[in-house]
């Protein structure tokens, strides 16, 4: 099967599943081509079946803002036509869905049938899909999907809510390479905090929604009691009032901003603890990777993160904003060794669960059916 992804290419959590998805469907046979404006950050170049596709807007000065969802429209139909693709699974309604619709009519006008999978990952509804601006397009682009998935139950009924969708939206969970989490490197580990320090950690793209102040402020509480560092991975509009609130409180030796990362599970692997006190989350990746590393979380009880987590069990949740709740939680599993070993080991049993072979071939069962269908409506052919 060869199939066209098209995905924002950053660090965001969107980006990152569509890439290992399409590095799974590689190794397991599929052809796989990424179109979109840059190399996807995880993705392997020189992994077998992965091929590139370069999106270029050029720059006419008539235009403010440069036509983006035309010359991906215009890049999905030329792939398609001289790659001979299969499907197309485009991750995010808008403009992906929607670029997506307008190569699939140019392409049925020259007789070739694409099928289109859409993949919902939270903002393009939450967010991007509130604002009565897109609200017509995002509806349009999923109605006309020939299958749409979402990553968790709580995103498919905030979806159903917000948009008149008569079409069914099948949940396939986000999913984590659990061999990518190995054991923690004893180098790293005394580079990241001395020897009789905890090391918290929180990974995000430092937007408002993930409530980086609160980061700070539960830090700062169990740094009053616990000798423990934090270590903050991402980048956003969020980092710079963070750093200003660290040197206000006087913790700047003992919280790290390391930036924008691609090897993540280096720095997990490392943590006692994992925060993701966010005020929204469809999924909650973070979490889940996280947990793959054997980390305990402490969360917000926000969208999606209780399907994934195990209020508990893998994890202590506190309702968005109660900063001295999850204080209180992070002091206890970090001062109690045998409760964070029960964490850590129900932590990486519970996200197995989500490994990407079990998850990956329900993406295949979506397409499957879809490509047969566009064949045998072409050429009267299947294809496996």
């Amino acid at each position: 099967m060869k199939i066209g992804i098209v995905c924002y290419p950053t660090f965001g959590g969107s980006g990152v599943v569509a890439t290992e998805l399409g590095s799974w469907m590689a190794r397991h046979g599929c052809e796989v081509h990424f179109i979109t404006y840059s190399q996807p950050v995880r993705l392997d170049m020189l992994q077998g079946n992965i091929f590139y596709h370069e999106v270029n807007v050029h720059d006419y000065p008539l235009f403010q803002y440069q036509p983006y969802e035309l010359a991906l429209s215009s890049k999905m139909v030329d792939t398609v036509v001289r790659e001979k693709l299969d499907l197309l699974h485009v991750h995010y309604a808008i403009p992906h869905a929607y670029a997506a619709y307008m190569a699939k009519q140019i392409l049925a006008d020259r007789g070739i049938h694409i099928p289109v999978v859409t993949t919902l990952h939270g903002t393009d509804i939450t967010l991007v899909g509130r604002n009565p601006s897109y609200s017509p397009a995002v509806t349009f682009s999923i109605e006309h999907s020939d299958a749409v998935t979402a990553v968790s139950e709580s995103l498919r009924r905030e979806t159903i809510d917000l948009f008149e969708i008569k079409r069914p939206i099948q949940v396939i969970p986000n999913f984590v390479e659990m061999e990518r989490y190995g054991q923690p490197d004893a180098a790293l580990r005394a580079h990241l905090a001395a020897s009789d320090q905890k090391v918290v950690v929180h990974v995000s793209n430092f937007r408002k929604v993930k409530r980086i102040g609160d980061v700070v402020e539960i830090f700062a509480r169990v740094h009053a009691q616990v000798r423990c560092k934090l270590v903050m991975v991402g980048d956003g509009p969020e980092r710079e009032p963070a750093e200003n609130r660290v040197r206000e409180l006087g913790l700047e030796k003992d919280v790290v901003f390391l930036g924008k990362m691609v090897e993540v599970e280096q720095i997990l692997v490392q943590a006692d603890l994992f925060l993701l006190p966010s005020e929204m989350e469809s999924f909650g990746l973070a979490a889940l990777e996280a947990m793959a590393a054997g980390v305990p979380v402490v969360a917000s009880q926000a969208g999606g993160i209780c399907e994934v987590v195990q209020n508990g069990t893998t994890c202590l949740t506190a309702p968005v904003g109660d900063v001295a709740a999850m204080a209180e939680q992070s002091i206890r599993i970090l001062t109690d060794p045998a409760l964070a070993a029960r964490f850590a080991a129900a932590a990486r049993l519970r996200a197995s669960e989500f490994a990407i072979e079990n998850v990956a071939k329900q993406y295949y069962d979506v397409y499957l059916p879809l490509v047969e269908a566009a064949q045998e409506r072409m050429h009267g052919k299947k294809v496996r």
